[in-house]
């Protein structure tokens, strides 16, 4: 099954949520819908809304709510882009110029709060107190992710253990929220509630490694963003922590220097000692290892085309690097 494939899994679903999605931008004030619309049609795979139709479509959920709950998670989803590229005085996302690098950061932020909003609007037509508690907590868990991220930046000490805790928050939760919900949508038994919960934390912390190791291995064109990026923002990824721990000295102090200055001074040097040390390597085993444990939360769960593309999906996430 090709990622296509896994897409026309559940093709008129997705269809219908992409209109939701446009109808619910619709605002009194031009510069929103317009702001929220250039975000909305980037280009994005949409795989956190994916998730939601995936997995109540595999529990066996035949009825129309599915679509509003895929529209929420794409709402909220957006909204930490929006805040996230003003944080990270980030200029380019998926190719294209971000928002605060064409209208400002004022204009970014308000929208990114506009969309937080209409998520919540929607969710409360979803009449169900789980649901609400589920992407409420989500909600706080990502902002704490973005503000420990903040923490750490230009901080060279960060831990493997600090960094999967930055990840989980600020990027598997959502894909968590987003499977999770699904499942308690499809009125699932507490098993499967669960087991689905944490298909979404482990995918996403897979697709995240992941993404960690295209910064130093990937492309513009094909990635939206140039590599070494993050060690540009002196953001101190697992490469950069797995290669400090394996360098020499001289190699150790070069990497810190680069993360605490930021800048792209050093990455010709930095990108070979990261090579050579086998850090990609590393990550992208803790990638497959995640992608593992989602795949094996998704036994308890019936035969299906829409389960075997929840399997697919994790194979999808770390084959991205080939």
């Amino acid at each position: 099954m090709t990622a296509q494939r896994i897409y026309d899994t559940v093709a008129d679903d997705f269809s219908r949520v992409n209109d939701l999605i446009i109808k619910r931008l619709s605002s009194d004030v031009p510069l929103v819908e317009k702001i929220a619309q250039y975000i909305i049609e980037s280009g994005g795979k949409r795989l956190r809304p994916l998730l939601v139709l995936l997995s109540s479509r595999a529990l066996g959920y035949d009825k129309e709510d599915h679509l509003k709950l895929a529209a929420v998670i794409e709402f909220l989803h957006t909204a930490t882009l929006l805040h996230d590229d003003v944080v990270d005085t980030s200029d380019m996302r998926r190719g294209r110029s971000t928002a605060n690098a064409r209208w400002g950061n004022a204009p970014s932020v308000l929208v990114g709060d506009f969309l937080y909003a209409r998520a919540f609007e929607m969710m409360v037509e979803l009449q169900s107190l789980r649901i609400m508690e589920v992407l409420s907590h989500a909600t706080a868990v990502i902002a704490e992710g973005e503000v420990l991220q903040l923490m750490n930046v230009k901080n060279p000490d960060v831990s493997e253990e600090k960094y999967m805790e930055v990840i989980h928050n600020k990027t598997a939760m959502l894909f968590e929220a987003a499977s999770h919900t699904g499942a308690l949508l499809a009125g699932a038994d507490e098993d499967r509630e669960q087991a689905l919960s944490a298909y979404g934390k482990h995918l996403g912390l897979a697709f995240q490694l992941v993404d960690d190791v295209l910064d130093y291995r990937g492309d513009a064109q094909a990635m939206g963003k140039n590599v070494g990026d993050d060690l540009a923002e002196g953001k101190t990824t697992l490469p950069l922590i797995y290669a400090m721990a394996k360098a020499s000295d001289d190699e150790k102090q070069l990497i810190r220097r680069a993360i605490r200055k930021g800048g792209l001074d050093d990455l010709p040097r930095i990108l070979q000692i990261v090579n050579q040390s086998g850090a990609l390597e590393y990550t992208m085993e803790k990638a497959r290892e995640q992608a593992a444990l989602a795949a094996a939360c998704l036994e308890a769960i019936p035969e299906s085309g829409h389960k075997e593309a929840l399997v697919m999906l994790t194979e999808i996430a770390v084959a991205r690097v080939s």
